[in-house]
């Protein structure tokens, strides 16, 4: 399934921005597997945190369902692609996501405090 591919846009605030290039619906693991194009000339790769923030705000869903995969920054044109799936259920995610892929998005809840 696609959905508003390319019409999609996530704003990631300093005038950074993502578009959608590929909207996929995986029924077998009931995950959305997006694949993001990141628009930020002269700023930095925004971080993994941001996106994933920015993501579940814009797609309506909790931030444990989110997570980003991978982000590959092109040198020297201020254009990056991203990989983010967005489970169903927490569960999901915890059963298909490896541990240092949750780690590196921060956590299942990464703002709450630790103890």
């Amino acid at each position: 399934m696609s959905a508003q591919v390319g019409n999609m846009k996530i704003d990631l605030g300093d005038g950074v921005w993502a578009e959608v290039a590929k909207d996929f619906y995986n029924p077998l693991v009931k995950r959305r597997e997006l694949s993001l194009i990141i628009h930020h000339v002269g700023k930095p790769t925004p971080m993994k945190i941001n996106l994933r923030l920015a993501i579940s705000e814009k797609m309506g869903t909790p931030i444990q369902h989110v997570y980003v995969r991978s982000v590959d920054t092109e040198y020297g044109v201020g254009r990056s692609r991203a990989v983010v799936h967005i489970y169903d259920s927490v569960d999901r995610a915890l059963l298909y996501e490896p541990k240092h892929i949750i780690d590196r998005n921060g956590g299942v809840n990464p703002f709450e405090e630790e103890e």
